[in-house]
C-alpha cells in the first residue's frame, strides 16, 4: 500500500514536520537486453555511481523471442532461426532464468559494496503482467515480445528485494516529470544534462533514464505530494 501522511490521504500535513527517514541511496535502473545501466543517486541529488551490468554469460539473451517463438513455429524463415522443440526452448528458458537471478544477486552484491552510502531503494521499469506459465508465454505472440525484458527486470527486483530494498516501478513515460517534481525543478534535462558533464562520457538517453528514475523514487518518500512514482510491493 502506498504511504500516507498527514491527514491519510497521502499527502503530507503541512503543520507537522516530514519524518525524518535514514540516509539512503537509489539505484536507477535502464535495462537493454540482459544487460543494464544502474544509477545510484544519493537522497539529496548527489550522483554517486554509474555502471553498466550483464545479467548472464554465454547463454541467449532473447530465449523467449527467438527459441521460444521458434519452437512455436514462428519466424522459421529467418536466416537466423533454428528448429527446436518447445520442451527444449523451456529448458532453455528456465536456465536463462535462473542465470539472470544468480547475475541480479552478484550485480546488486557489487554495487551495495562499492557505494559509500547504504542503499535503500531501487526503481525499475514497470512489468506489464505475463501468463504464469513459460508454455503459455511461448504462445502469445504479443507475450514472447516482452517476456525477456520483463524476465531481466523481474531478477533485479527480487534480487533487491532480498536485499530489503524498496522496489519502485516506474512508468517510461513520465518519470522525467516525476524526477523534475521530485526536485522541485523546471528542467530536467538541464539538470541531467550537468550529471552527465560531471562524470563524462558514457552518458547517453539511458543513463539519463536510470537518473531521472533514481532521483523520483529516491526523494519521493519525503515530498509524496510532488512525485507519481509508485512503490509497488509485488509478493
Amino acid at each position: 500500500m502506498p504511504t500516507t501522511h498527514g491527514d491519510g490521504r497521502g499527502l503530507p500535513d503541512p503543520t507537522r514536520p516530514l519524518m525524518r527517514t535514514p540516509r539512503t541511496a537509489t539505484v536507477g535502473v535502464a535495462e537493454h537486453g540482459n544487460s543494464a545501466v544502474l544509477v545510484t543517486f544519493a537522497p539529496g541529488g548527489t550522483l554517486l555511481d554509474r555502471r553498466r551490468i550483464d545479467l548472464t554469460v554465454g547463454l541467449p539473451t532473447h530465449p523467449y523471442h527467438h527459441e521460444g517463438a521458434w519452437a512455436a513455429g514462428r519466424y522459421l524463415n529467418s536466416p537466423w532461426a533454428r528448429p527446436i522443440s518447445l520442451a527444449d526452448a523451456v529448458a532453455l528458458i528456465e536456465r536463462v532464468h535462473e542465470a539472470a537471478a544468480h547475475g541480479a544477486r552478484e550485480s546488486l552484491a557489487a554495487l551495495a559494496a562499492e557505494v559509500d552510502m547504504p542503499i535503500g531503494a531501487i526503481a525499475i521499469r514497470e512489468c506489464p503482467e505475463l501468463p504464469p506459465t513459460i508454455e503459455e508465454r511461448i504462445a502469445d505472440n504479443r507475450v514472447q515480445t516482452v517476456a525477456d525484458s520483463v524476465m531481466y527486470r523481474v531478477a533485479l527486483a527480487s534480487a533487491a528485494k532480498d536485499r530489503s530494498w524498496r522496489v519502485c516501478w516506474y512508468q517510461r513515460e513520465r518519470v522525467f516529470g516525476d524526477a523534475a517534481a521530485a526536485l522541485g525543478c523546471g528542467n530536467i534535462d538541464e539538470f541531467l544534462s550537468a550529471q552527465g558533464r560531471s562524470v563524462g562520457p558514457p552518458w547517453q538517453a539511458k543513463h539519463k533514464l536510470a537518473a531521472a528514475a533514481a532521483i523520483a523514487a529516491g526523494i519521493a518518500p519525503s515530498v509524496a505530494a510532488r512525485s507519481a512514482v509508485r512503490a509497488v510491493d509485488k509478493r
